[in-house]
């Protein structure tokens, strides 16, 4: 049961026009959770009496000296649609079809943030989403230097054709579960920010910053930000003011003499274009021989944030999705070759953060077929549609996202969270060590503002991807899944493994399907007490002896057994004492998994699945549900 909380600290930014003002989720269309007090809050005038009915119930309170005033009106069962009307007496507020069910919070980052329509099968899933009983609440990107009482932003959008496609796929799938499960309405407050670092999660307490200071920063962050944006408002007014219309702008023969230089490669942040997101084209040429343009050439254009489609004399020749950190290698049949000049365009789109072309040097390049690469140089470029924002990378700094976009949300009472957060602290070993204090001191710090210390949360193991930062045994994103398993610790967790849906060249799997449905066995587990397979096999204890070591697993209630089928079970390594790993052969053998390697005579520590793409880790339980990776060492 979530009890009440005291009062939120601070005004709410709503405009003063109305009587009675409340947070942003007290809105026409919203969820209030079943089965818990409704409390309700906001501000009215200093001493006024409010009164809120709700299905039936009421009750009343009286505003401070400073406005501010709160109540809770009883629980009630799943149902509506009701009405909820807030008076003071003089211009009272009315909310219209309003639901009661279960709330869940979703949060974390890009992979809970993505759309249904970046994932699989976006128009299947777009047609078939007509609950209107599936709701959700995206909250904007934002970020303060200290708790707001407000959210800058949001509505609540009913389940449609129409709306779903810009809804985040992991909770929808998840909600569309659920409303299977227990055929109650369900609410989902979508509060994520692609690339964020879980630091900006949590409060400055639980991270030991001083909270002053923090505030101090953030007003710098302010300042250097609007300065920032004054050359790149210089930039943009080179040309006409709105939109450009690029048709044509990929042509051999177009005019791009009114055309920037820009370095590359380097996001076009760093080259006078901050807090600039959208479309921008750039332009480069390159000269061949006659023999030269007889033959095809592989054309590097760097790697670029986020998409781009990339032409060679007007025909493209190449075009990558949401690929953010995948250096671009496109390969130049000579048809489309000329001796001379030839003109390169790319078209690239930013969704947000950084944008443009990046990378190494060494990556935007011209080989002709039989000779060696040389340098890509002289690039011209111009946005076509953007926007700008004051937001880039305050998805990096402590405790900015908590204070905007997780605080204003309390005490609004919920069933849960689900969490998918943890590539941004995977970038070193020594950060996803860190990890392993910095998760669950966040998960307590959001039960402890709730007031609900068995609060449901259950999160997303990181899936395989192949980040280029894994180096022999040294894995960080094995190392920050160990971390997030470690944290199973906590009451009324779950964890749900995904490293055989990942893909290991898109940090962003399309697969969000499988995402939602395993978050949802647990969740009916965890937070629905229902007695049902919800999790793959756990690692339980080792044996080491006659050169092998035998495993025991916790199942889940469920056999082990092989992906694929078979006895024969990929994925671990074998080490002795001198801490070398080698890969190793393991079966099943009577509900347990021996391992043994030719190379490792006398075995003291196993892995599984320990590298940052373990693809071909393959042990799940007669359920379906993959083995977590794990190992036995502390090396």
């Amino acid at each position: 049961m979530i009890r009440a909380v005291p009062l939120l600290l601070g005004l709410l930014a709503i405009p003063a026009a109305q009587a009675v003002e409340l947070p942003r989720l007290f809105a026409d269309g919203m969820v209030v959770q079943r089965d818990q007090p409704v409390r309700v809050w906001g501000e009215a005038a200093p001493g006024a009496r409010v009164h809120v009915t709700f299905a039936g119930r009421e009750a009343t309170a009286q505003a401070a000296a400073d406005g501010r005033w709160s109540l809770a009106l009883p629980a009630q069962t799943a149902g509506g649609p009701h009405v909820m009307r807030i008076d003071d007496g003089t211009q009272p507020r009315v909310l219209r079809d309003v639901l009661v069910g279960d709330v869940w919070l979703a949060s974390g980052q890009s992979n809970m943030e993505w759309p249904i329509a970046q994932s699989a099968d976006p128009e299947a899933e777009a047609a078939r989403a007509t609950d209107p009983q599936i709701r959700h609440f995206k909250i904007p990107k934002s970020w303060a230097g200290e708790p707001q009482a407000q959210l800058e932003g949001g509505e609540w959008v009913a389940s449609s054709p129409q709306a779903a496609p810009k809804f985040s796929a992991a909770a929808h799938f998840f909600a569309r579960e659920l409303r299977k499960a227990t055929g109650v309405p369900i609410g989902i407050i979508d509060s994520t920010w692609g690339g964020s670092r879980i630091e900006a999660w949590t409060d400055a307490a639980t991270q030991g910053v001083d909270a002053a200071a923090l505030k101090a920063q953030a007003e710098r962050l302010r300042a250097s930000d609007e300065s920032a944006l004054v050359q790149t408002r210089a930039n943009l007014a080179h040309w006409k003011a709105g939109p450009a219309d690029d048709t044509g702008w990929q042509a051999a023969d177009f005019d791009a003499r009114d055309w920037l230089p820009i370095t590359v490669p380097s996001l076009w942040e760093k080259a006078g274009w901050t807090g600039m997101d959208g479309i921008g084209w750039y332009r480069a040429t390159f000269t061949l021989t006659a023999a030269e343009a007889k033959n095809g050439l592989t054309l590097g254009v760097g790697r670029i944030d986020d998409s781009d489609t990339t032409w060679v004399n007007g025909t493209q020749v190449g075009q990558t999705r949401m690929q953010y950190n995948l250096p671009r290698r496109y390969t130049v049949p000579a048809s489309v070759l000329r001796a001379g000049v030839n003109h390169v365009a790319v078209r690239v789109s930013d969704t947000g953060g950084g944008g443009g072309i990046h990378g190494q040097a060494d990556e935007v390049f011209v080989q002709p077929d039989g000779a060696g690469a040389r340098p890509l140089a002289d690039w011209s470029f111009r946005p076509a549609n953007v926007t700008l924002a004051l937001i880039d990378d305050k998805n990096q700094h402590p405790t900015l996202l908590y204070n905007r976009m997780i605080h204003p949300l309390q005490p609004y009472a919920i069933r849960g969270v689900i969490w998918y957060q943890g590539e941004s602290n995977a970038n070193t070993v020594a950060d996803a060590l860190e990890y392993r204090t910095r998760f669950p001191a966040m998960i307590q710090q959001w039960r402890r503002q709730w007031q609900a210390p068995d609060l449901p949360f259950l999160w997303v193991q990181l899936a395989n991807f192949s980040s280029g930062v894994d180096q022999g045994d040294q894995s960080p994103w094995a190392v920050l899944r160990e971390s997030q398993s470690a944290t199973l610790s906590l009451p009324a967790t779950a964890q749900v493994v995904t490293i055989d849906i990942g893909n290991p060249a898109d940090i962003h799997p399309l697969n969000k399907q499988d995402v939602g449905k395993r978050l949802a066995l647990a969740a009916r587990h965890v937070a629905y007490g229902e007695s049902l397979v919800y999790h793959g096999p756990v690692h339980t204890q080792a044996a080491f002896s006659a050169g092998t070591a035998t495993l025991a697993f916790d199942g889940g209630g469920s056999a082990l057994a092989v992906r694929g089928g078979g006895a024969r079970v990929r994925g671990f390594a074998l080490a002795g004492a001198d801490r070398v790993f080698h890969p190793a052969e393991a079966s099943l053998v009577d509900g347990r998994v021996v391992v043994r390697s030719s190379a490792v005579k006398t075995p003291v520590a196993v892995r599984y699945g320990w590298s940052d793409n373990p693809a071909d880790a393959d042990l799940i339980n007669a359920a379906g549900l993959p083995a977590s990776p794990f190992r036995t060492d502390a090396w």
